[in-house]
């Protein structure tokens, strides 16, 4: 049996033999972006990515475990990719908020995230080309869908390129982190409504403070040592805030659904999920008639949301998940029977399937 020292220098050879490999890599992706440039394609292209991690979790025979892998692999693609063009992404800010965190799961630590003060400033960095992504929340395992967001798709020409899924967990944050020292929270409305079963039974009567975002808070909270945060661990770590209690949401499981947008539709890589939006005129039957084209073609329906149309009462925007590409025949040929019942029919994305 080799001795500690031993097996340690083994690791440091490898880890020098990596680090080659990482260089290799680096030169033929810096290859690969002067042949895209001088064929005018896009330089990022999210398919490539998912084959790029499929594959090598298929060959993975461990025990280095694929979960780790996605993981490894998007920081060597983050990376990568800011060597070919810089990778300019904009999100729902500030800094340590959720969707930065979906931002980082997505796109890496080298990609230049870039945060918003709103939702529709995300969507207007993107369609005038200040970044190529945007990353915008749009719906809670819990408390449902962001309505501002769904309002954004109905003015905008934007396509879906990617959903995240994040699993959401809030901690109570102070200067002291200490309990008796909280005499109000701050918090973004939907952190405290997820929240709201232990404020109730452990600062009960202490008042709460709707902000902008749980950044926000964090940041409110930093000046102030008679208040707490409902925020994220990583921004304890950005403001200096000590944790009270971690986890303090009501549901186990408590999922947030980001979206991707950008310029361009996604292309098709085999499960996919397509989202659109219609609007139809409110008569008798008229539910039955727009779903039973995907119900009798057996395309699976995730979700169906609606929206009151703002220029008229009593009619509204519907806003549907699908699984398939736009692509797919069978989807294609549902969604050209669903326009005949509709006022109009508008595309949202195609994408990949969030795993």
């Amino acid at each position: 049996m080799k001795t500690l020292q031993e097996l340690r220098r083994d690791i440091d050879a490898i880890d020098d033999q990596i680090l080659d490999l990482l260089n290799s890599r680096s030169r033929l992706a810096i290859e690969v972006g002067k042949v895209k440039a001088g064929e005018n394609r896009d330089f990022h292209v999210p398919s490539r990515e998912r084959e790029i991690y499929e594959r090598l979790a298929a060959g993975n025979s461990g025990p280095f475990p694929n979960e780790a892998i996605r993981s490894v692999f998007r920081e060597i693609i983050s990376a990568s990719l800011a060597l070919e063009s810089p990778m300019k992404v904009a999100f729902l800010g500030p800094k340590a908020t959720f969707t930065h965190l979906a931002s980082l799961q997505h796109f890496g630590l080298s990609a230049e995230l870039v945060p918003q003060k709103s939702i529709p400033a995300v969507f207007e960095e993107v369609s005038k080309g200040r970044s190529l992504y945007g990353v915008v929340p749009v719906e809670n395992s819990t408390e449902g869908m962001v309505s501002h967001t769904l309002d954004m798709f109905m003015e905008s020409d934007l396509k879906i390129n990617a959903e995240i899924l994040l699993e959401v967990s809030h901690d109570l944050l102070s200067r002291t982190g200490r309990l008796e020292d909280v005499k109000k929270v701050y918090s973004h409305p939907q952190a405290i409504a997820q929240c709201r079963n232990w404020l109730d039974e452990n600062l009960s009567g202490v008042p709460v403070v709707d902000v902008a975002s749980t950044a926000l808070a964090a940041q409110i909270v930093g000046e102030d040592y008679t208040a707490a945060a409902i925020a994220s661990e990583f921004a304890a770590a950005l403001y200096d805030l000590k944790v009270v209690r971690h986890r303090i949401e009501d549901q186990v499981n408590n999922f947030t659904r980001f979206l991707v947008v950008g310029r361009k539709m996604a292309d098709r890589c085999g499960d996919d999920k397509t989202s659109l939006m219609f609007s139809v005129k409110d008569e008798p039957g008229i539910l039955h008639r727009m779903l039973e084209p995907f119900a009798k073609r057996g395309v699976n329906l995730s979700k169906i949301e609606s929206r009151p149309l703002k220029k008229k009462a009593w009619e509204y925007i519907f806003f549907l998940d699908l699984a398939g590409h736009i692509s797919d025949p069978v989807v294609s040929d549902a969604v050209q029977e669903l326009e005949n019942y509709c006022q109009f029919v508008k595309i949202l994305g195609s994408y990949p399937r969030a795993k």
